[in-house]
């Protein structure tokens, strides 16, 4: 899996996309504290079971716990996030996962390689590509005044990456993995578009049980709508609520971070 070493002369929308003059790199918050912490930048599977936005694993829930911010480490040094073994301090000063039993200081393994940095839900979602280009979704504060303007209310810490797929030198569409909440309990929805940011893709990440099979069909309903102009009939309960809530919040991302207004 590569990342994209291009330009992109036409960018996702022929005279709308701003991907061209975006960086080419994604470094979310807690890889920059990682870096600086440890010296390189980690594989988003440090913190994540299945890559950037996926639900998180035990180092990530250790991290979480202890703060979110770069005195965590110190906090979170002498203790087994993964259970193989070593402390989590020893797996980062070696370039070995703390989040995984299948990397130690002896056997780090290849979770630093930068088909690392994809998450499998959407590799799975274009099985044919082999390179990305991923943006970084930093929302400055015009960015979250037209979120606003959406009724979509974004912060700071709402940070994510978007993945673009390339074939042939060219973007094919976007992805973005967005958590959502339902009475406090957390989920993740994965939102995918075509070039011209029409839905193609919707769906929840390991579902959890408050979310009902009918979910579906409600997550089925935004294919083919352009994230500009989301249309969805009134909800029936609460869950169908906080699916469109997520699904919104996703399409809005997209939207004012790829999107000239």
């Amino acid at each position: 899996m590569r990342l994209a070493p291009f330009r992109l002369t036409a960018g996702l929308v022929a005279s709308a996309l701003l991907l061209a003059s975006l960086p080419a790199q994604a470094e979310p918050a807690f890889a920059r504290l990682y870096k600086n912490q440890f010296g390189y930048m980690p594989s988003c599977n440090a913190c994540h079971k299945d890559g950037g936005g996926t639900p998180v694993n035990a180092y990530g829930q250790q991290f979480k716990d202890a703060g979110l911010n770069a005195g965590a480490f110190a906090k979170i040094a002498s203790l087994d996030a993964d259970g193989d073994g070593q402390r989590n301090a020893a797996e980062s000063n070696a370039r070995a996962n703390p989040g995984s039993d299948h990397s130690t200081p002896d056997a780090p393994g290849d979770w630093l390689d930068t088909s690392n940095l994809i998450p499998k839900p959407v590799r799975a979602l274009f099985p044919d590509v082999t390179t990305y280009k991923l943006v970084d979704a930093l929302f400055t504060e015009k960015e979250i005044a037209r979120a606003a303007a959406r009724g979509v209310t974004l912060v700071t810490e709402d940070e994510n990456t978007i993945y673009v797929p390339v074939r042939d030198r060219r973007p094919i569409g976007t992805s973005i993995i967005v958590p959502g909440q339902h009475q406090g309990q957390q989920f993740f929805v994965l939102l995918a578009t075509d070039r011209q940011l029409n839905i193609t893709h919707a769906g929840a990440i390991d579902a959890t049980d408050f979310q009902a099979a009918q979910t579906a069909s409600r997550y089925a309903a935004f294919v083919g709508q352009s994230v500009e102009h989301l249309n969805t009939e009134p909800a029936d309960d609460a869950v169908q609520a906080a699916v469109d809530r997520a699904v919104l919040k996703a399409a809005t991302m997209l939207l004012v971070r790829l999107k000239s207004g």
